[in-house]
């Protein structure tokens, strides 16, 4: 059965499949058939007659290259590709690496170690060097192995790492360096390889043993590697040591979109595909730019949001689904009303597509969280990827069960929840101290109470809520002053994370008026979202969305310090992949597209909301290209009219960029006529703040300007002085 590939591929799939020899770089955007061309082109190498033992096809997961492969037979007629070496990174690494074991000094083979058994090792590693076997607050064994291969993967020292993303843990980074190199001793004695460990001695097999990397280049004729914006910086110098080093054009293709990197906390690189035409020279770049997912109203608005990335292989995303229908910017008056107008807006979509077809997605676990409350109060279920469900997060559960206690006495379960928390006292001696609790046996408990001052301290918070009135929020603010110290001594790897999640539930707090109301709609969970075969609202993390999508999206929290996060705002790199996340999040809808930013924000600290911005990725975006409504005092949004057009903010990438940002008559201090307006990564000085540099232009005449040492600070123009 012969293949016809110019009917069955658009132009730009045709020729990347058809191009069989030389480096090739297909930048595939998002919805693009990426999956149909690498088999088409697999299906073309074996029609070509290339051997298929020649073959290797890389990618992220054995699932998408036995799919691609079986796909490519399918169209084969079953035949001819049985023998491809397809798999992952780490599994051909494996493969070669039990076949060269003894050249790297595994005289006696090797044994891969999964995430438990390098659990064991570290254990082992604990107890010959006695460290932290009495400070409960010393990281867990699977949070060190985690930050470990984020140090590897990365490439850069444990003490950055810490630094970077877990300041908290800062104090045990001498304790973790000399553990780290015992787990490394152990695993040498053994002849352990842990996951990291796949691709960097494959790097040191074929970097440092010419021959074999001459053998194994020679084997291979042909390289495909998928999602190549997801490799880390071992994994794509692997693929140029795979290659002939005697050849000026190997036949290496890569394939992936430089706009869905999103996964650096991981270790991946978008440098790795953006210099790919660098590292090979020569490379032929063919870009999939017709969309067979979303309409084309949809694709003008991620179109836009390309148009500001800093580094980026241009395209224009299209699609022969024209739609007739804007994406929806909507401003509800907070980040608590923004919950309501979700709820409300899945109800209306529910009405036109199913629930399994509908998507709310947000940054950070923790801001579904208001959302996941209006839900359960609707009666609609849903499913929550990325993050904890707010029901289920043992810190919610632990303050709501002081709650519980508040309102019953004789609620069991909420007092074995907290007095687990207190040290000492175990399942059996908590059923103890119910029981007395219940006949107020005043010897027994105080005599507990003189034993565990903590104990001491839990009573009287229990008191104090039992006989004062308060409001939810009033009730859970009083709580936490007891409660954040025990949270930071049970989760001392990620309290900071879990300490956001109780900001929000201290915001949910403030819309109730008494504790009983405030405790039943958190307690209606969705009992019938687990057995909703499909039919539940989807609630996710962008990072966990990504490769899938729904006819329906809702995206949340999109002003700054959420989306982008405050970090980012901080850093060229993460505010780049921050408006890719925003890219990604768009992509995943077919139909309809909604994007909210709430102008507040509550903040616990101030004891009241504050003015939010809407995110710099949506400032820059053309108002014809969105429908903008604003939430109403008579209830509901209304559409908001669009003024003339003026100049843009000029709110881009933290970054020095050579070109922009100016309009005509538009001075500032210490410039002549003409010069540019300042964007952000400027630095400048402040007589009182001294060096800072610029997060963004607030118009008409204001900068929000990071000072070391004193944080955010607005200032006037004219009291600055810009480098």
């Amino acid at each position: 059965m012969r293949i016809d590939y110019e009917h069955d591929l658009n132009p730009a799939q045709l020729e990347a499949a058809t191009t069989l020899d030389g480096p090739v770089l297909v930048i595939a955007g998002a919805g693009s058939g990426k999956t149909r061309t690498i088999v088409y082109r697999l299906a073309r190498l074996a029609e070509s007659g290339v051997s298929p033992e020649e073959i290797l096809l890389l990618t992220f997961t054995r699932k998408a290259s036995s799919e691609m492969l079986e796909r490519a037979q399918g169209l084969l007629g079953h035949r001819g590709l049985g023998s491809v070496r397809g798999g992952t990174f780490h599994g051909f690494a494996f493969s070669l690496l039990k076949q060269y074991a003894g050249l790297l000094g595994f005289s006696r083979g090797v044994t891969v170690m999964d995430r438990a058994d390098g659990e064991d090792v570290l254990a082992q590693a604990k107890d010959r060097l006695k460290i932290g076997s009495h400070d409960r607050k010393f990281p867990k064994r699977a949070t060190i192995l985690g930050l470990y291969s984020k140090s590897r993967n990365k490439e850069l020292s444990l003490s950055e790492v810490l630094r970077q993303e877990a300041y908290h843990l800062g104090v045990y980074e001498g304790d973790l360096v000399r553990l780290l190199e015992e787990y490394e001793r152990i695993k040498l004695e053994c002849g352990l390889l842990d996951y990291d460990d796949l691709l960097f001695l494959m790097e040191r097999l074929l970097a440092g043993h010419p021959h074999v990397r001459q053998t194994v280049a020679a084997s291979i004729s042909h390289i495909m590697i998928d999602e190549y914006q997801d490799t880390n910086l071992v994994q794509a110098r692997l693929v140029g040591l795979l290659t002939d080093p005697e050849s000026p054009a190997p036949n290496v293709m890569a394939v992936g979109d430089d706009a869905q990197s999103i996964y650096a906390f991981r270790g991946a690189n978008v440098r790795n595909i953006l210099d790919f035409p660098k590292v090979f020279p020569g490379a032929r770049i063919i870009k999939l730019e017709q969309n067979y997912r979303s309409t084309q109203p949809i694709l003008e608005l991620t179109n836009s949001i390309l148009d500001g990335f800093r580094d980026k292989f241009t395209k224009r995303l299209f699609s022969e689904k024209p739609g007739s229908t804007l994406p929806e910017h909507i401003l509800p008056f907070s980040d608590r009303s923004q919950a309501r107008l979700v709820t409300a807006k899945v109800v209306d979509l529910a009405r036109i597509h199913p629930l399994d077809q509908i998507a709310v997605l947000f940054r950070a676990g923790y801001q579904s969280y208001h959302v996941e409350v209006e839900l359960n109060k609707m009666g609609l279920a849903f499913r929550k990827y990325g993050g904890i469900k707010f029901s289920e997060a043992a810190h919610i559960k632990d303050v709501l069960a002081c709650l519980r206690i508040s309102q019953n006495a004789a609620d069991l379960p909420a007092w074995q929840r907290i007095l687990g928390n207190v040290p000492g006292i175990g399942p059996k001696s908590a059923q103890k101290l119910y029981r007395a609790a219940m006949i107020n046996d005043q010897t027994f408990l105080k005599a507990q109470r003189a034993r565990r001052p903590e104990l001491e301290r839990l009573f009287r918070v229990l008191d104090t809520l039992r006989t004062q009135a308060m409001q939810p929020s009033t009730a859970i603010t009083f709580i936490l002053e007891y409660y954040l110290p025990v949270l930071r001594e049970k989760f001392p790897d990620d309290y900071p994370r879990r300490e956001a999640g109780l900001e929000e539930l201290v915001q949910i707090a403030l819309g109730y008026e008494d504790i009983a109301g405030f405790l039943g709609d958190l307690s209606l969970d969705s009992p019938e979202a687990e057995e909703a075969r499909g039919q539940a609202v989807t609630l996710s993390t962008v990072h966990s969305a990504k490769g899938l999508e729904w006819d329906a999206v809702l995206v949340i929290d999109l002003v700054e310090d959420r989306f982008p996060s405050r970090h980012a705002l901080n850093d060229s790199d993460d505010f780049e992949e921050e408006r890719r996340l925003l890219y990604v999040a768009c992509t995943r809808a077919r139909e309809h597209l909604s994007l909210f930013s709430p102008e507040t924000l509550y903040s616990r600290e101030l004891a009241g909301t504050t003015p939010a911005r809407i995110s710099p990725f949506l400032q820059d975006i053309p108002p014809h290209l969105l429908a903008r409504y604003r939430e109403q005092f008579t209830g509901g949004v209304g559409l908001q009219t669009q003024p003339a057009p003026r100049r843009a903010s000029g709110l881009t990438a933290p970054q020095q960029i050579s070109d922009a940002n100016e309009g005509p008559g538009q001075n500032r201090p210490g410039s002549g006529p003409g010069a540019q307006t300042p964007v952000q990564g400027t630095y400048c000085r402040h007589r009182i703040f001294g060096r800072g540099k610029v997060v963004s232009r607030v118009e008409p005449n204001k900068f929000k300007i990071n000072f070391p040492g004193f944080g955010l600070k607005l200032i006037i123009e004219d009291f600055v002085e810009l480098e």
